[in-house]
C-alpha cells in the first residue's frame, strides 16, 4: 500500500506505537510541527491522508480541517481526526461537520486505528484490487463460538469480502477461516458486517464484511493472490469533473454520486461531499464507496447510502 501521510496536532511518537502500518513503512510519514507546515504541505506537497489532533499551535482542530476542505488540493485527501479522552464530547461530530472522513476517540484499538488509516488511503484503489474468488468460508460468530456456518466467499480484497451465507447472521464480529486457492491455503480472519449485501442472490443472504484482523501471513497470501489474479490497470480518476451521476442535499452539506464504474466485481460507485456553502462540482471530498452488480442498483444502493448516513 502506498500514499503519503501527514500527521499533525497529534503526538507523533505516540501514534507510531499505536499503528503498526506507520512502523512498517515511516517514511511515508511527515509530521507538521506548526500550522505553516501543515498548510505547505496541503497547498505546495498535497497528502493522501492528514491525521489530524487537536495539538495544532494556535488553531483548534475544526478550523484547521476547515482551511484544509477550503483548498483545492485539500478537497481531494482524506481526514482522519484523533480526539483525546480528555477533550469535550462533540468534537467528533464538529471535526465530520467539518470535513473529515472519520474522528476516532482515544485511546484507540490499534487494529481499529490501523484498519481506518488503510481504508482512508486506498479508498479509491481498494474495490479494483478485490477480485471474484469463489471458495468456501467457515465462519462462527464471537458471542457464540461453538456454533459454526459454512458459506462462500463472492470476492475478496485484503480490506473485506463479500459473503454468501446460507443463514442470517447479526451485525456483529465473527471468526472467518477462509480456503484460498492453491498454494495460498487457509486464512484466519477476524471480520465485522458492515452491511447487507441484496446483490448476493437466493438461496444465500449476502454480507459485505469488513477485515478488523487480518495476520500479516493471511495479508501477503490474499496479495499473491489478487496479483496472479488481476493483470495490471491503468489507474482511473473517480474524481474527475464530469463524471458526477447526480447529487443529492442533506442539510448543510451536498453529496455527489458519480457514473457507475465498471469493475471486475461488478459496478462501483463513489459517494462525495462538500459543504453547500463552498461545493464546486467535481471538487468534493471522498466519503465512501457503493459496489454493486449492476449500474443501476449500485447508483439506488449509493443513495439509500445517502439517505441513511447523510
Amino acid at each position: 500500500m502506498d500514499g503519503r501521510i501527514v500527521v499533525a496536532g497529534v503526538d507523533g511518537p505516540d501514534l507510531r506505537l499505536e499503528v503498526r502500518f506507520l512502523l512498517r513503512e515511516p517514511e511515508l510519514v511527515h509530521e507538521a510541527i506548526s500550522t505553516e507546515e501543515l498548510f505547505d504541505a496541503v497547498s505546495r506537497d498535497g497528502a493522501d491522508l492528514f491525521v489530524l489532533g487537536p495539538g495544532l499551535p494556535g488553531m483548534p482542530l475544526v478550523e484547521a480541517i476547515r482551511r484544509i476542505r477550503e483548498d483545492p488540493t485539500g478537497r481531494r485527501a482524506s481526514i482522519l481526526a484523533l480526539v483525546p479522552a480528555s477533550e469535550p464530547t462533540g468534537l467528533e461530530g464538529g471535526a465530520i461537520a467539518a470535513g473529515a472522513n472519520a474522528a476516532l476517540r482515544r485511546p484507540l484499538d490499534r487494529f481499529v486505528l490501523e484498519s481506518w488509516v488503510a481504508k482512508l488511503l486506498d479508498v479509491p484503489r481498494r474495490i479494483l484490487a478485490r477480485i471474484p474468488v469463489h471458495v468456501q468460508v467457515v465462519g462462527s460468530r464471537k458471542s457464540s463460538p461453538g456454533e459454526h456456518f459454512y458459506g462462500l466467499s463472492r470476492n475478496l480484497s485484503v480490506h473485506g469480502m463479500l459473503l454468501a451465507s446460507p443463514v442470517r447472521i447479526e451485525g456483529e464480529e465473527l471468526d472467518l477461516e477462509i480456503d484460498l486457492p492453491e498454494p495460498e491455503g487457509r486464512v484466519r480472519v477476524l471480520g465485522r458486517i458492515v452491511r447487507e449485501a441484496p446483490e448476493v442472490g437466493w438461496p444465500y443472504l449476502g454480507y459485505g464484511v469488513e477485515f478488523l484482523f487480518l495476520p500479516e501471513p493471511g495479508q501477503r497470501a490474499i496479495d499473491r493472490l489478487i496479483r496472479r489474479e488481476s493483470p495490471p490497470q491503468p489507474p482511473k480518476s473517480l474524481w474527475a469533473p464530469g463524471a458526477i451521476h447526480s447529487t443529492v442535499r442533506r442539510d448543510e452539506w451536498i453529496y455527489e454520486v458519480t457514473e457507475p464504474a465498471r469493475t471486475e466485481a461488478g459496478f462501483l460507485v463513489e459517494v462525495r461531499r462538500a459543504k453547500r456553502d463552498g461545493w464546486r462540482p467535481g471538487r468534493s471530498s471522498p466519503f465512501f464507496v457503493v459496489q454493486g452488480d449492476s449500474a443501476q442498483a449500485t447508483i439506488d444502493a449509493a443513495r439509500e447510502f445517502v439517505r441513511t448516513n447523510g
